[in-house]
């Protein structure tokens, strides 16, 4: 398979053999994250790797009890690390401020996303699977406490991998030419939106059960591996809010749009109790709501 085929085959694994990946596998994966790109070259990057059961199972109450994350042989943290940078520039009697700056945070998790991309890759050629988990996000205090992170550590991404037990095939995606712009954006009318979006999801109210495989993998997986009742809250919600349409689904049920917002405060409270802080940058003093436990699923 070259490389092509086996990046167009990817998908996101929530179903692992109860199999340990090697060592040298792992320290191949992680050798791979450290050579990513990097702005600068400055690699204000961390990397925690789990794969102890205790370590597993509380990483996976952090992220809201998805089972794949516990089940999953190796779980590696992302996280943006300005600690590291600062402690080297106070040395020199030179100041680094990438906790204020919003432009190198930016910068910082971009360089995070790399690293992290660059592992799913090459686990795929390795035979391995892997899934994103963003809501770790929810859980910044609690893990920077757990891992014993210092401050200006924050983890902001989980990547779960292991050998694929059962690898999803109906994942839908926009097609390459509604993303793709030809040297300028080109503005799509309503009508080529729709289509695009109509084309991705397919019809919602053809059969719910097979729309949930294709839309919402994880509560169907979730399911599987012994958290029942995933499905059928879902469909219970689909009927209690009426959803009738693909984006009703995605922003009133899967992502609460109101929710998502709220959960502002809590993110930036977190931000700000590990030393970032950016000034010009609106405060908000209320706590925000944890992520629904309806929806189940990372960002």
């Amino acid at each position: 398979m070259d490389l092509f085929e086996l990046m167009m085959k990817r998908r996101s694994v929530r179903n692992f053999e109860d199999r340990p990946v090697p060592s040298d596998v792992v320290d191949r994966l992680l050798d791979v994250a450290n050579n990513a790109p990097s702005g600068g070259n400055i690699q204000p990057l961390s990397i925690v790797v789990v794969q102890e059961p205790e370590a597993r199972v509380e990483l996976a109450e952090m992220v809201g009890g998805q089972p794949w994350v516990k089940n999953a042989p190796v779980s590696m943290v992302f996280c943006i690390d300005f600690y590291r940078v600062k402690k080297w520039a106070s040395m020199f009697d030179v100041e680094f401020l990438g906790e204020r700056a919003l432009s190198l945070f930016l910068i910082a998790y971009a360089d995070l996303m790399c690293a992290a991309q660059n592992v799913v890759v090459l686990a795929e050629s390795e035979g391995l699977g892997s899934v994103y988990v963003g809501t770790i996000q929810s859980s910044v205090s609690h893990a920077r406490e757990f891992f014993g992170m210092p401050d200006y550590v924050l983890p902001l991404m989980v990547l779960s991998l292991g050998y694929p037990k059962s690898v999803p095939k109906t994942i839908p995606k926009l097609a390459t030419d509604v993303v793709v712009h030809r040297e300028r954006y080109r503005v799509p009318s309503d009508d080529e939106i729709s289509a695009a979006f109509e084309s991705k999801y397919g019809d919602i109210t053809d059969d719910v059960d097979a729309y949930l495989k294709r839309a919402y993998i994880e509560v169907v997986e979730a399911d599987r591996q012994g958290d029942r009742g995933r499905v059928e809250n879902a469909k219970e919600r689909m009927n209690k809010l009426d959803i009738k349409s693909n984006a009703e689904f995605l922003f009133n049920l899967r992502y609460p749009q109101r929710l998502m917002v709220g959960m502002n405060s809590r993110l930036i409270a977190s931000m700000r109790k590990a030393g970032f802080d950016f000034p010009g940058v609106g405060r908000v003093s209320a706590p925000g709501a944890p992520p629904s436990e309806a929806s189940g699923t990372s960002p």
